[in-house]
């Protein structure tokens, strides 16, 4: 997606303004001792960002790039779908609060992982909808709950999320840390990441921070 499209893409550069109450943001603090770090893509990853910024034992999430073959790559490049990255979230979080098994729940039920690189408005592989895993551990619970949903007929279509060893993961731009905290009133922000989250608030069973 171009940066043009205002009202219907994830690639819009505002100027800063204050932070409303009801979005959640990360701590920028040092990580403890027993801190982990998971990792997902679910389309644009400012939803993604405040979805598990949302949820008690989450200290953080950072956008930025993960599953494709170019080292350091920057958001035009991820933008032209040819690297491979998808647009990804490094949530750290603290297993004694959370379980990877809940982050799990969470990814699942944030996006729609029967549309095969696209989420909404947004299309393309860098769009797509991916799980990484650091062990067989976070692997076999990934496809135990794909196994589950599917089982469960959660949805009307087959899931295409893919379950991929995380092999590097780069930050994005500084404009994209926190970027519906810092700018609410982007039209995008408004019509799709607000009410998205909004609705992944309502439905999912789990303990968020507020």
């Amino acid at each position: 997606m171009v940066t043009a499209l205002a009202l219907s893409s994830c690639a819009q550069k505002n100027k800063q303004r204050s932070v409303p109450l009801n979005i959640p943001v990360g701590l920028k603090a040092a990580a403890s001792a027993n801190e982990a770090v998971a990792y997902f893509a679910e389309g644009c990853f400012w939803h993604t960002e405040i979805v598990f910024q949302s949820l008690y034992g989450v200290r953080d999430a950072v956008s930025g790039y993960a599953g494709g073959a170019v080292s350091h790559p920057d958001y035009d490049l991820v933008s032209s779908g040819t690297t491979g990255h998808a647009e990804t979230v490094a949530v750290h979080y603290d297993p004694a609060k959370i379980s990877f098994e809940t982050l799990v729940k969470a990814f699942f039920a944030s996006h729609d992982p029967t549309t095969l690189n696209r989420q909404g408005p947004d299309a393309g592989p860098q769009y797509r909808s991916i799980a990484f895993y650091s062990n067989n551990a976070e692997k076999n619970i990934i496809e135990k709950m794909i196994k589950d949903l599917g089982a469960a007929g959660t949805y009307r279509k087959k899931i295409v999320t893919q379950v991929s060893p995380m092999t590097g993961f780069y930050s994005a731009e500084d404009y994209h840390q926190e970027y519906i905290a810092n700018h609410p009133e982007n039209p995008y922000v408004q019509s799709v990441n607000i009410p998205d989250y909004l609705k992944f608030r309502r439905e999912f069973k789990g303990k968020f921070k507020d």
